[in-house]
């Protein structure tokens, strides 16, 4: 569980009353329940990319079992509540999925898009392995639908989402992984169609060293360090690097790359700041990635991300934030060849103003986000003159021929409520951009949740949302694909409802969506021997889901060696109301009907644990058939399969040993169409922590 440095003096309370203004008298504070601090995390300051902050309220099993007082408001287990000004987590109308430090290290993992793969509702397709080139979906959405954020820093990459997954940060700087389930427009932002991923790093640690060094398979090398130090009581930061490489599990997927990434914290008692810088370089063989009739491709990305955000403290909370992304791709269609070859650059600058306020009816949210989009491409965008073309960097005598651009204008209001056991948010953002025209349109959202008893929780939203086409849906051309520059942007309609129980030895949550689509985005082949063309349809998308975590020590006892069981399993279907007729879906309607994942943690031995991580999960359509890189006429469903991983930690107040098994049983399958996945992956590695004298 997760513990902040507490740097100020807490208020020490015994109980809440249930009055409809008693929680917002303390909301925003220092609190001290019973032995236990609960406070607001540095880290989940409300950030200003058009989205709130994701607030992380831990409270003990032990507090939970007392015996409290009708009128007592009782606080739940580790939750994560979505909304655009802090709010108590146990009391918040709409929750979010933490994958916490814990469970990262518990996984084994080899990059975050690994960890998402943990989650039922989330759908990672990945073209390599170890991470590299994945496309990352929530609740039966696509790639480009999701919004991605570091710290609250929104990674947009409006080129393509294929790219926008190589998060700037390494491994060990992670403090958790939250997962916002379906859209989320006023909350997140407008490319928040059908959810959000926001990536947390440790703000307050001071560790003088860690590093880890691990080998395995196809000629893997991974290495990992970082430091991090407390400069005074106000200031902190962090630095940290990587490198990886492999020859890759099948032909041409070899790839080497390294991230770095830094922060720097000020903590004082009227405001906050915080600034982070990280990079990311990855180059690697894209095999069969884009299209199977050309097996020699490759392809290399950058990021460089730069960020500054600040909180002041008083009355009315104003935050203030700053951010630049670029984003560099250079692929080739041939390696070594300028068939089919192109560069892209793509810059997004976004300044933002959140803020919040407390009074008699509640809490209060308003801000505003101005985001430009930026691509210089040799193949996106609108023909440049000669003479406002720019070189590409690192290429001699060659220039970007085409540019695009685009403004987004956002403003949003929001207020929570607090009465009894309801929680009513509700809200607006009025957006505008200049691709579509110059009208503001409104995307409201509600969210409303009822507490019958302590344990339980039922809630309910509606959100409208938007999503801009990438510059690639409307621009791209190559001998495989065509995009399409009438496309309109998606719009949406989405319901959720769930129910929430929590208990110190059991956690479940119940939930099912419906989402109501025009104007969604694909890429589809007309007839069996023709390429993609990105169109639009209107589709509806709903589905179901449960989640059920056992602690297993509490249930059993701790003396037996079974500590955790964690059973996930979610259901999706579609209905396509409208559009032209297609042979085949490259993305849209290729999502997971059915997936399922148990993890089971245990003891082996006094210092030795183990966890088993069992994902089942069933993809609707189907892929091309290839045979001596030429297209046939043979369609071949997904199917279902089985992979089956093991992770063996043996640690020691320093050290850990570990030992990865991934894909044990080395079963064969497919997630993208004609790129095999790897068989069994083995990794071994030790992982050091150097204590602060």
């Amino acid at each position: 569980m997760y513990k902040q440095q507490v740097l100020r003096k807490p208020i020490t309370f015994r109980q809440f009353s249930r009055k409809g203004w008693s929680l917002f008298s303390c909301l925003g504070r220092e609190v001290r329940i019973g032995v236990l601090g609960v406070c607001t995390l540095a880290c989940a300051a409300p950030r200003l990319q058009a989205a709130a902050p994701l607030l992380l309220i831990p409270v003990e099993a032990e507090e939970r079992e007392a015996e409290t007082p009708a009128d007592t408001l009782l606080l739940g287990e580790a939750a994560v509540a979505a909304t655009r000004a802090p709010l108590a987590a146990n009391v918040a109308a709409r929750q979010v999925t933490t994958f916490t430090r814990a469970d990262l290290e518990a996984a084994g993992i080899t990059s975050i898009n690994d960890l998402l793969k943990l989650s039922a509702a989330t759908d990672v397709r990945q073209r390599g392995g170890f991470g590299v080139q994945t496309d990352i979906s929530i609740d039966g959405g696509t790639h480009d639908q999701i919004t991605l954020l570091l710290n609250g820093v929104p990674l947009v990459n409006p080129q393509t989402g294929h790219n926008a997954a190589d998060f700037p940060v390494n491994l060990a700087d992670i403090e958790r992984v939250e997962i916002l389930e379906g859209a989320a427009s006023r909350v997140m932002g407008s490319q928040a169609f059908s959810g959000a991923i926001n990536v947390v790093t440790r703000q307050r640690d001071a560790s003088p060293l860690e590093t880890q060094v691990e080998g395995g398979s196809y000629g893997l090398f991974r290495a990992e360090a970082r430091t991090a130090w407390n400069l005074a009581p106000q200031w902190q930061t962090s630095v940290s690097g990587s490198f990886q490489r492999s020859n890759g599990a099948t032909d041409n997927s070899a790839f080497k790359g390294g991230k770095a990434f830094a922060q720097l914290g000020y903590n004082a008692a009227d405001f906050d700041f915080h600034l982070q810088a990280g990079t990311t370089i990855q180059d690697f063989g894209a095999n069969t990635f884009y299209s199977a009739a050309y097996p020699n491709q490759w392809e290399a990305t950058r990021r460089f991300l730069l960020s500054a955000r600040a909180e002041s403290k008083g009355r009315i909370h104003l935050a203030p934030q700053l951010s630049w992304v670029r984003s560099l791709d250079h692929f080739q269609l041939i390696k070594d060849s300028e068939k089919g070859e192109n560069f892209h650059r793509g810059d997004v600058f976004t300044a933002a103003l959140n803020a919040y306020t407390d009074w008699a009816l509640g809490r209060t949210a308003f801000g505003a986000e101005l985001r430009e989009e930026v691509i210089y491409s040799t193949n996106l965008g609108r023909e440049l003159a000669e003479d406002q073309r720019i070189e590409i960097g690192g290429e001699e005598g060659r220039f970007y021929t085409r540019r695009d651009d685009r403004t987004n204008l956002s403003y949003f209001l929001e207020h929570n409520l607090v009465w009894q056991h309801f929680t009513l948010s509700a809200g607006v953002m009025a957006e505008r951009n200049n691709a579509i025209d110059a009208k503001f349109r409104l995307y409201p959202g509600v969210d409303l949740s009822y507490r019958p008893s302590r344990e339980w929780k039922i809630y309910a939203s509606f959100e409208r949302s938007l999503r801009l086409p990438s510059f690639t849906d409307v621009w791209y051309k190559s001998p495989t694909q065509e995009g399409n520059v009438g496309l309109h942007p998606e719009a949406c309609s989405a319901f959720r409802l769930g129910a929430d129980f929590v208990h110190p030895a059991l956690t479940l949550r119940l939930k099912a969506h419906y989402k109501r689509g025009e104007n969604m985005i694909d890429w589809v082949m007309r007839s069996a021997d023709d390429i993609y063309h990105a169109t639009s349809f209107s589709l509806d998308i709903y589905g179901a889901g449960a989640d059920a975590d056992f602690r297993l020590q509490h249930l059993l006892g701790k003396r037996q060696p079974l500590e955790r069981l964690t059973l996930s399993y979610a259901w999706i279907g579609q209905h396509r109301r409208a559009g032209e007729p297609y042979f085949k879906s490259n993305y849209a309607m290729e999502y997971l009907r059915h997936k399922f994942v148990a993890r089971l943690r245990h003891r082996v031995a006094a210092r030795l644990e183990a966890e088993w991580t069992l994902r089942v999960q069933e993809r609707e359509g189907s892929y091309l058939v290839y045979r001596n890189h030429q297209a046939t006429a043979e369609a071949r469903p997904y199917g279902t399969h089985a992979l089956l991983d093991l992770r063996l930690d043996w640690t020691a107040p320093r050290y850990t040993l570990f030992a990865d098994i991934t894909n044990l049983t080395g079963h064969r399958y497919f997630d993208l169409a004609n790129v095999p996945q790897p068989r069994c992956l083995v990794r071994v590695g030790v992982s050091f922590r150097m204590a602060r004298q």
